[in-house]
């Protein structure tokens, strides 16, 4: 059976296409008047000072270490809410999914109430000698509140658009449910775990509210780039918008990494284009 070729048809309304400028422009102007007040003679010096370096590195280290624990918690999280069949599962799911809209800083604030020296387990933790609160694990446990709804999404819908005909059939042949799991089910949408996984890390990159609330602004504890950046805004204008243009610089290049187009009708990997 043949492809049907490509009519060219959009089916958009030319008006749609204004709208959708005004749209791009409404990100985009932002971003342009923030590069147009950059001191471009001062870039790299402001960047690569030492404060911004150390901001950095944590950040960068911070943000792979929550998305390794959004990974290991949000996997199963998502095979649950796409496979699974309980009571109370509609309710999980918005639990689940509540970091989205809730202002970060109240994330902070319950997770203060539970990790914090008086807080719900704190009060335990710290009689064991563990002080979670303003310090690098709170900062990892900050980005990973906010992050995991992120991964959570995008690989729920994966299992669900996967559907599971193909499990089923490497069931019937004999395999274990921790079989299927690991030969079929994950494989078959790695490329949404990958999307998740990525828009998790951006999403701790840029992490502000819950981080300052939680784990304080420690330099080279809890000081991250968003938070160097909120510090710089008061001393120096010119390295906050730096170091500001650095956070987009990278936080396009991890967003790019999760969306790239997709290839030509007939295009393999590997082929010519």
């Amino acid at each position: 059976m043949t492809a049907r070729p490509d009519t060219g048809y959009t089916g958009i309304p030319s008006w749609i296409y204004a709208i959708a400028a005004a749209g791009a422009l409404f990100v985009l102007l932002p971003l342009a008047a923030m590069m147009a007040k950059v001191n471009w003679a001062q870039f790299i010096p402001l960047i690569t000072s030492e404060s911004s370096l150390t901001a950095l590195g944590l950040s960068l280290r911070t943000s792979a270490a929550s998305t390794a624990l959004c990974i290991v918690i949000g996997v199963p999280l998502a095979l649950v809410l796409a496979r699974a069949s309980f009571p109370g599962q509609r309710h999980l799911r918005a639990f689940v999914l509540l970091p989205l809209v809730l202002p970060p800083v109240v994330g902070g604030i319950a997770l203060l109430y539970t990790f914090g020296r008086q807080g719900l387990l704190g009060r335990s933790l710290e009689v064991a000698g563990i002080q979670i609160a303003f310090s690098t694990t709170a900062v990892i446990l900050a980005q990973t509140f906010v992050a995991l709804p992120f991964l959570v999404v995008s690989l729920e819908g994966a299992l669900r658009t996967a559907g599971t005909k193909y499990e089923a059939v490497a069931a019937t042949l004999g395999a274990r449910p921790t079989t299927v799991l690991r030969r079929v089910s994950i494989p078959l949408v790695l490329p949404g775990l990958a999307s998740g996984a990525v828009l998790s890390f951006a999403r701790c990159l840029g992490e502000f509210g819950a981080t300052l609330t939680f784990a304080g602004s420690l330099q080279g504890v809890t000081r991250t780039l968003p938070l160097e950046i909120y510090l710089q805004r008061e001393t120096d204008a010119d390295a906050a918008v730096a170091l500001s243009l650095l956070l987009v610089a990278v936080a396009v290049a991890v967003v790019g990494l999760a969306y790239r187009g997709p290839r030509a009708p007939g295009v393999t990997a590997g082929s010519a284009p």
